[in-house]
């Protein structure tokens, strides 16, 4: 039988952590409060690789979705990638790719960087545990602060079959590609195996389709994606950024009106 005592004590063990995860919130909503907006061209885009089969990774996605209510007024643009090398302890993340996972390789090359979950890349610069909140919050009140930065223009309209994007950019270099990215904002998942079973998890700024656009001969012209199933404007959105194929750096970033 419980002690009195224990009881008391657990009770107040719970109580801490409750405590606990609403300071964390309000820590988040309090550090980007008083980041001035970019004014000078600066903006964060964070590229987070991430599982359903990674028991660490929902830390991750958790910050991601904080982040994305706390600087809804700031030039910062969420893209979670989810990589499919997960998939064979069991179970099959249907957000996965193999495409997500190659971008994820394509990083290691350019920043010299080892592939894991969850890995965070801010801008094509630099990386870090995507749970590692100081570093991120960080990170992105420098980005934001910098000068500089390509102006993108998108357009959006859907209709029964397609969504598609009308981009005109202000760059030249021959070396750098537009990415225009099929976000879905807000999604969850019951797990039933692998190191996170029995979890529902949240996820936030799922990449579904990402489409690599050559400016060699025009800085304008139209992109598409299939219209997704039950899809609905208000829980999708379209990012698009330049990033230079030889470095990795993005020099710019934009979300798309839809029209």
């Amino acid at each position: 039988m419980i002690s009195k005592k224990l009881l008391i004590v657990g009770v107040f063990v719970a109580l801490l952590f409750t405590i606990s995860a609403f300071v964390q919130k309000d820590k988040t909503n309090e550090n980007f409060k008083n980041i001035p907006i970019g004014n000078n061209g600066g903006f964060a885009v964070l590229e987070l690789f991430t599982s359903e089969g990674c028991s660490s990774c929902p830390p991750a996605d958790a910050l991601m979705g904080q982040i994305k209510e706390s600087s809804k007024d700031q030039p910062v643009y969420i893209l979670a990638y989810h990589v499919d090398y997960w998939n064979r302890l069991g179970w099959k993340d249907r957000f996965s790719t193999p495409e997500n996972s190659e971008r994820q390789q394509q990083y290691s090359r350019l920043l010299g960087s080892q592939v894991y979950t969850p890995q965070l890349v801010i801008n094509g610069r630099q990386q870090f545990v995507g749970s590692d909140r100081e570093a991120v919050e960080n990170s992105i009140v420098k980005a934001l602060s910098s000068t500089g930065g390509s102006i993108i223009d998108l357009k959006a309209q859907s209709d029964s079959k397609a969504i598609s994007v009308a981009y005109k950019v202000s760059e030249s270099n021959t070396q750098n590609k537009l990415l225009i990215t099929l976000v879905e904002k807000k999604s969850s998942t019951n797990v039933a195996r692998g190191e996170n079973e029995g979890r529902h998890l949240e996820h936030w700024q799922i990449v579904h389709q990402q489409n690599q656009i050559s400016l060699k001969s025009s800085s304008e012209g139209s992109s598409s994606f299939p219209l997704p199933k039950d899809f609905n404007i208000n829980n999708w959105e379209i990012i698009g950024f330049i990033q230079n194929a030889r470095t990795g750096q993005i020099s710019g970033a934009s979300k798309a009106i839809f029209q």
